[in-house]
């Protein structure tokens, strides 16, 4: 292949208006595309990254919510293990209470019944004696019968 001064040249004025047509035509409209694009994927970055700040911020908040909603929950149940042991202290001073009352109640039942027993002792022992004098009274007057009837009344009591 031969090439000449003047296909050389107008090679070359070709190439000339093929770069001014796309300096003047084609560049502007690629250009504006491409910076477009860029401007798209630099709000895409941007909205990522505040995506992941929000996201880290997010993150944070949940897990201060968790602190707060644990402690909270360690406080309800500390104030619960408070509540119950007051409610054992509680029942056990009121069965300490019913106890005391019923062992009052009791004592007082034996001290009744106590009383009671004495008191037929005492009727039964006056009979007895009344008995043995209506005996001795009945019988002629003898030191031996009497020994005698003063041990069997002893023996009775």
């Amino acid at each position: 292949m031969n090439i000449n001064p003047t296909q050389l040249l107008s090679q070359v004025v070709m190439f000339a208006a093929f770069v001014w047509f796309c300096a003047r035509f084609i560049w502007p409209p690629l250009m504006r595309a491409i910076e477009n694009r860029q401007k798209q994927v630099a709000e895409g970055l941007a909205a990522a990254e505040k995506g992941r700040q929000s996201l880290e911020l997010s993150a944070k908040q949940a897990d201060e919510a968790i602190a707060a909603a644990r402690a909270r929950a360690t406080d309800i149940v500390g104030q619960a293990e408070k509540r119950a042991a007051q409610l054992v202290e509680e029942a056990k001073s009121l069965a300490k209470e019913e106890g005391n009352r019923e062992k009052a109640a009791a004592k007082a039942e034996i001290e009744q019944e106590y009383a009671r027993a004495r008191e037929q002792l005492r009727e039964h022992v006056a009979a007895l004696a009344v008995a043995g004098a209506e005996k001795i009274l009945r019988r002629e007057v003898d030191a031996k019968a009497h020994g005698d009837l003063l041990a069997s009344i002893r023996q009775q009591l």
